[in-house]
């Protein structure tokens, strides 16, 4: 029973906030089309058939069965029911729309930016800077670093945590690195010479990497800052997030990163909110920041059906002068859905790959 309540809360975290990322999406296209001047039919989330909806100022607001997606349909926003009304999408110049477009990720970037913010405000857990283990033979050994020893600081950088500690290691560049360290409630400083490495990045490519051989201590803590070290540390983070996403985007693209691991869908999402959850609600939000900006940074992408697609081609016609044939129009867009349609159902079969449902369905086949 304990299992099923569980399950069930962790569908309602999914759907809720799945359903908030869309609607902050799709909210960024609506506002900027409403300010300037395009009449917003329809307002929908999700697919399918509709369970609820209502009208309010000209536009019908849609909650539909299916809530993995969602839409804001914009008075000729196709070419071929434009009509001419100033009221209409493509009655509006090339400039307007491509800030009704893409202020779609931008909204989602924005969320993201404020997710980051509220977590560094609440606080958010992380392993302390105290070490726990000394690898046999490595740099920290012959420099007489002990089990216990808190390190508060690599050259001339504060580490809070065990995650800071790593980044000051890994991103120094001299032959010796100054350490700070508290053991006994006495502070000293020693000088260890870290050893370089080749290790394989995540991206899949070898790298060297500085290493002084310890591991943390089983220490949790909890790190939270004042309102303006909160809005720098959201922004670094953001842009942190937002270049780690573009290097693997282009790293699986090149081959060097494997698209079936790194590639995660809707199951995917909920195993991850679900881990969230396990761990508060500072993860939780956490996460909500790294999809919608992943969800922004995906949709800026230039392929069509995505708001970058869009963005292309209305590029393209700024350059020409003109839009794009209606038939040529067409062709891109089938060619674009289409690609889509098989990246889903790629990443779909990889959540299913990934989670063992594939495997629990050939055991159910004679």
């Amino acid at each position: 029973m304990e299992t099923l309540w569980a399950n069930l809360n962790s569908i309602i975290l999914f759907v809720v906030t799945l359903s908030i990322l869309i609607v902050v999406h799709e909210w960024g296209h609506f506002v900027t089309a409403k300010r300037l001047g395009i009449a917003v039919e329809r307002f929908a989330l999700g697919f399918g058939p509709t369970i609820y909806s209502w009208m309010h100022n000209g536009t019908r607001y849609m909650i539909n069965i299916i809530p993995l997606g969602g839409y804001v349909k914009m008075a000729g926003d196709e070419r071929s029911q434009c009509s001419g009304n100033p009221d209409e999408f493509y009655s509006k110049p090339a400039g307007h729309r491509a800030l009704v477009i893409f202020n779609g990720p931008v909204v989602n970037f924005i969320f993201a930016y404020v997710c980051l913010f509220v977590v560094f405000m609440v606080g958010y857990p992380d392993l302390s800077n105290k070490v726990g283990t000394i690898l046999e033979g490595y740099p920290a050994q012959a420099a007489g670093v002990q089990v216990g020893d808190q390190i508060l600081r690599v050259n001339d950088r504060i580490t809070e945590s065990w995650s800071g500690l790593q980044e000051a290691i890994i991103s120094s560049t001299a032959d010796t690195i100054q350490l700070r360290i508290r053991r006994d409630g006495r502070e000293i400083d020693t000088t260890i010479a870290p050893r370089v490495e080749m290790n394989k990045s995540i991206f899949g490519k070898y790298r060297k990497v500085r290493l002084v051989g310890i591991r943390p201590e089983e220490d949790i803590i909890t790190l939270k800052y004042n309102p303006a070290v909160a809005l720098l540390k959201s922004g670094q983070e953001l842009i942190k997030i937002t270049n780690m996403t573009y290097k693997a985007i282009f790293a699986m693209l090149t081959g060097s990163m494997s698209v079936k691991e790194n590639v995660t869908g809707p199951i995917g999402i909920f195993y991850i909110l679900k881990k969230a959850a396990e761990m508060g609600m500072s993860h939780v939000l956490f996460i909500m920041g790294v999809i919608s900006a992943s969800l922004a940074i995906f949709n800026l992408l230039p392929v069509i059906p995505l708001d970058g697609g869009h963005l292309l081609l209305l590029g393209i016609e700024k350059l020409r002068g003109r839009a794009l044939s209606a038939r040529t129009d067409e062709y891109v867009a089938k060619v674009g859905f289409s690609l889509i349609v098989l990246l889903a159902l790629f990443v779909l079969y990889s959540d299913f790959s990934r989670f063992g449902f594939i495997d629990k369905i050939k055991q159910l086949l004679p």
